[in-house]
């Protein structure tokens, strides 16, 4: 794609400016306000995928869109929610039905019937306007003889809290006298964080009455977000790429899973990436599965390993419970928006297994987004990607034969199609081979090559009943030849998609089936040649390509040389030195084929050229997951927080005091790099917590006191008062 072009500068544009929107959410999300940072996404995603199809200003859309926020209709996400449009659409159906009962009723008068005068009435009888006086006059004294009451509890409620010991006016370091105390506040801080990130509507009815108390009416109050709190950062989104990203974005920012969409090279994967103050599930399991490579040949493998210094706190649970909802509920009505993308048609699935997994805990043989699928699917019978990723869904689950009939299905009915869906075909064809081979099968090979063999010679699908002939494997051989003849002039032109890149995929597994792996990697290095690298280190299909080239390199790793794999990993990372396969490839192979030091001078040579985050977390657990020496891994952190833009990592200083406390020991060390953390990142409550979870130890109550007094001042949203946990205590004792 051409990117001078009118359109493709306005979405570049765009781009940026969701990036930038996303930093504001991350900044308010982890400065504690959960509900602005949730409204801010509904608001912009609303405003921007289901705005009303009408000719309007954009002072106009903007009034519109505030009758919307401001009415008590559920908004993206919420059970029930319809979409901006939608609820006009249903709005302007109502009034008009309003006014044709309003005229119908006109029409049935007989007649006028004179002027009268209105009489005040009470409870359905008639009074006078002096009886009407009297009544108001009653009323006002009872309004101020409920002041005076109001007052007089204030005062009781006072001289309670003074009989149990606790002055309202005195400074709270001169109550709070026991550490412990302060650390069930943070433990009752985190357990709010965790269960009240959604906004409350203020025309919902869920608000308190007038009789409840203070501090529940404040703490609903404070949860409501009002239109002027999010009116000032709505803008409008042109192009499918910027909608794409902000619906993405979106779902990983609330939890979701989300098939790698973006290159890692790219600002917004950076930008997130350094963003974190917790692991994110991607990169969490990519650690894990390096802590299990490490831990597996040795004897005295540490019990240690990155993930667990960081556990998530008990309340989190619960928390993802609902998120997940949220997601599924929020990606299924952006499908209506966005109708075709695979990749958020996978994300609703998940979501939906997700959240059936949760609420559902018994095992049973049925995928649990077999129903949301099916329903989908009957919406639009020919979205031949929702098919695939439905079968490899039933596939993950291991109903393969389920599978293999929705392949079958979808790959049958594919000839009679629009070309357009047509072209999609390779995918299926890819997603169709990998299941098989994935299933482990004895005919799995023998169906694999079924499969590719009618992708490449071109001919109409049938099911697999017998092995592929000669002929049909040279005709397939000779038609993907063609086929990637025909993409190098696409590929010279920047037309890189998804499709083309499964035919490049298909071809290397076909040739790898049936003549040789050696073959089938020749086909993938050719495939690279054929781009600019200029081209390949901003690419995400790319980059997928790459990974997939060297994950072929290392399942046949007795096929070929052990160094063309190693140079072939260290190649990736000059080009992606942020990509967690790569770096996980790289410890696992270089923990069994290498000395440690060996891959501890790569990591070394990598953080000082190429900084970045998932580097030093993949080198800081290689280290301590084989109990790396001390001041190595004090280096690693030290270098890393040196950089300019590594030292606003809430994620590095959380792991490094989670390291000295953990495994080193040392509290002391610990305070010293909480103060130096909060110094660098004043913004992450979750980071000021984690002195009162952590350093109870090391800091006294009046220091913790005064940390709480320093979060309010840099108006870090806290939900509890520390009198909460000093009533509890009283009423325990």
């Amino acid at each position: 794609m051409d990117p001078t072009r009118p359109d493709q500068v306005l979405a570049e544009l765009e781009l940026g400016l969701v990036d930038i929107f996303l930093s504001l959410c991350r900044f308010e999300w982890q400065s504690g306000y959960h509900e602005l940072a949730t409204a801010l996404f509904q608001a912009e995603i609303e405003y921007s995928l289901f705005s009303p199809s009408l000719l309007l200003t954009e002072q106009s859309k903007q009034r519109l869109f505030e009758h919307f926020w401001n009415s008590s209709e559920h908004r993206i996400g919420e059970d029930g929610a319809l979409g901006w449009s939608t609820w006009l659409e249903k709005e302007e159906e109502n009034r008009q039905r309003i006014i044709r009962e309003e005229s119908s009723r006109e029409n049935e008068q007989v007649g006028w019937t004179g002027w009268f005068k209105p009489t005040y009435t009470r409870e359905g009888n008639s009074v006078s306007p002096d009886v009407a006086e009297i009544d108001n006059a009653i009323n006002k004294d009872s309004e101020e003889e409920l002041e005076v009451a109001d007052t007089k509890q204030e005062d009781d409620t006072e001289a309670l809290m003074k009989m149990l010991g606790i002055d309202v006016n005195a400074e709270g370091d001169e109550e709070v006298k026991d550490t412990s105390t302060w650390t069930r506040w943070s433990e009752e801080e985190l357990s709010r964080d965790c269960n009240q990130w959604l906004p409350v509507h203020a025309s919902s009815g869920s608000l308190p009455s007038d009789g409840a108390a203070d501090g529940e009416g404040d703490e609903q109050i404070s949860r409501v977000i009002l239109y002027e709190d999010v009116s000032e950062f709505l803008f409008s989104l042109g192009s499918g790429e910027a909608r794409l990203s902000l619906v993405f974005q979106f779902i990983d920012f609330f939890g979701g899973k989300t098939s790698q969409w973006v290159c890692t090279n790219s600002s917004s994967w950076t930008e997130q990436i350094l963003s974190l103050d917790r692991l994110p599930d991607s990169i969490s399991e990519d650690l894990r599965r390096v802590y299990d490579v490490l831990t597996r040949t040795q004897s005295s493998g540490s019990t240690f390993s990155l993930e667990s210094l960081l556990e998530n706190p008990s309340d989190e649970s619960s928390r993802r419970t609902n998120m997940i909802k949220f997601v599924r509920n929020a990606a299924l009505l952006c499908l209506k928006s966005i109708p075709g993308n695979y990749i958020l048609q996978e994300s609703v699935l998940v979501a939906e297994e997700l959240s059936q997994s949760r609420m559902n805990s018994s095992s049973g043989s049925v995928t649990p987004c077999r129903s949301l699928a099916k329903c989908l699917l009957k919406s639009d019978r020919q979205d031949l990607l929702l098919c695939g990723v439905y079968a490899r869904r039933e596939a993950v689950f291991g109903n393969i034969d389920h599978a293999r009939k929705v392949f079958d299905m979808a790959l049958s009915s594919i000839d009679v199609l629009p070309l357009d869906i047509q072209s999609k075909g390779p995918l299926l064809y890819f997603w169709y081979a990998e299941a098989e081979l994935a299933n482990s099968s004895e005919s799995s090979s023998l169906r694999a090559v079924h499969i590719l063999s009618c992708l490449g010679s071109g001919v109409k699908y049938t099911p697999f009943k017998c092995q592929a002939s000669s002929l049909q494997l040279l005709r397939a051989h000779q038609g993907f030849k063609e086929r990637i003849r025909t993409l190098r002039s696409r590929w010279a032109h920047g037309a890189i998609d998804d499709p083309s890149i499964a035919i490049i995929c298909s071809a290397a597994l076909f040739e790898g089936l049936t003549t040789g792996w050696a073959v089938g990697i020749e086909v993938l290095e050719q495939a690279f040649s054929m781009v600019l690298p200029e081209r390949r280190s901003q690419s995400y299909p790319l980059e997928f390509l790459f990974d997939y080239y060297v994950s072929m390199l290392q399942k046949h790793l007795k096929q070929s040389k052990l160094a063309k794999l190693w140079d072939a990993v260290l190649q990736g990372l000059q080009i992606y030195p942020s990509n967690p396969k790569l770096l996980e490839t790289l410890v696992e192979v270089g923990h069994r084929y290498t000395v440690s030091n060996r891959l501890r001078w790569i990591f070394d040579d990598f953080c000082h050229k190429k900084p970045s985050v998932v580097v030093t977390l993949f080198a800081l657990s290689f280290e301590i997951s084989r109990w790396g020496l001390q001041h190595r891994i004090h280096g690693l952190f030290e270098r890393a927080l040196e950089n300019n833009e590594l030292r606003h990592s809430v994620i590095l200083w959380r792991c490094y005091i989670a390291y000295e406390i953990s495994i080193a020991r040392n509290p002391s060390a610990a305070k010293r790099v909480f103060f130096r953390a909060i110094h660098a990142c004043p913004w992450s409550k979750r980071l000021w917590l984690d002195g009162f979870t952590r350093l109870t130890s090391v800091l006294t109550a009046k220091e913790l006191s005064d940390l709480q007094e320093v979060m309010r001042d840099k108006e870090i949203n806290l939900r509890t008062d520390i009198y909460e946990i000093l009533l509890q205590d009283e009423i325990k004792s």
